[in-house]
């Protein structure tokens, strides 16, 4: 199952350079230009920067004064988002009269770690949508931010693993054809996904409480608490964990699934075999089953 998103425009190749010189971009068009290294201050026109996490581990400042920087709008695009001091810039944003929509993972945004960052935002009145797809299968897995004159695009999510840990690209410039690439992007999933409110209003994903494995197609792109007793958890060849609920999955109307990035999370899931389980989160459908992806353990509760 692909999740990566086709990027708008030509790929940089990039390497670290010694001594502390930035990063050179390299293909057609670019050999031999030097990108600054950070420097936490808004993008001046005409500017490219490229920045990694673990140079200088500070992208969450770097994003904070492009949005500082921002008189008329900012719209964005974010699949994980648990840091408070992006959070109060967006807000201080809001407050001074900018435009402030955004778009966010219908689960991550509600997760343990992703809700206050939601309620935070939500209460000052900043609209927050998730996606919305026929299948109720997929996720909001962008990472875009974009004011009236600059970006931000890359693979860093906004969290403190992203900022402290991980290897992040983040890529902020002032390009006006590419910038108005990745507004147009913004703005029609914001139209498309406006009935979906982030949140817990009466415009959010329906909730169909807790159900039996049995009933789970009939609630596709709904968030349940899905009951039953757990066959088999069998691990595929590429890590990833199908929690069986029938001895045939081929023809069980609901599993569960752990992509292998995430499987060793949960330990050895095999000692649930033969329990009632519980799996919450989004329904949706693949291969014409009904399925949850679990990222997280607290997802899963034994009986």
């Amino acid at each position: 199952m692909s999740r990566k998103l086709l990027r708008v425009g030509a790929a940089l190749v990039l390497a670290l350079a010694a001594g502390g010189m930035g990063y050179v971009a390299g293909g057609s068009g670019t050999r031999g230009v030097s990108i600054p290294a950070q420097t936490i201050a808004a993008p001046e026109a005409g500017s490219l920067r490229v920045l990694y996490s673990l140079d200088q581990k500070r992208n969450d400042e770097e994003l904070i004064a492009l949005i500082e920087s921002a008189k008329e709008r900012i719209y964005f695009a974010i699949y994980t988002f648990t840091l408070s001091n992006i959070a109060d810039a967006l807000v201080e944003a809001k407050m001074r009269g900018v435009d402030v929509k955004g778009i966010v993972d219908s689960e991550q945004s509600v997760s343990s770690y992703g809700a206050p960052i939601t309620a935070q935002l939500l209460a000052a009145g900043i609209p927050l949508f998730t996606e919305r797809h026929a299948s109720g299968n997929g996720i909001m897995h962008i990472k875009l931010l974009v004011t009236e004159r600059s970006y931000a695009f890359g693979s860093y999510n906004w969290t403190r693993s992203a900022t402290l840990e991980n290897d992040e690209i983040l890529e902020i410039g002032t390009d006006p054809s590419l910038r108005q690439t990745y507004e147009t992007v913004l703005t029609t999933l914001l139209d498309a996904y406006a009935g979906n409110r982030a949140g817990t209003g009466t415009d959010a994903p329906g909730r169909a409480g807790t159900i039996d494995y049995t009933d789970a197609p009939a609630h596709i792109g709904e968030y349940a608490s899905v009951r039953g007793t757990l066959v088999n958890a069998h691990t595929a060849n590429s890590g990833t964990v199908f929690l069986d609920f029938c001895k045939s999955y081929k023809t069980c109307p609901f599993s569960g699934v752990i992509f292998a990035d995430d499987a060793k999370k949960f330990g050895d899931l095999a000692r649930y075999a033969g329990r009632t389980v519980t799996l919450s989160g989004k329904i949706s459908s693949y291969q014409g089953r009904a399925e949850i992806i679990l990222s997280d353990p607290s997802q899963l509760i034994s009986q």
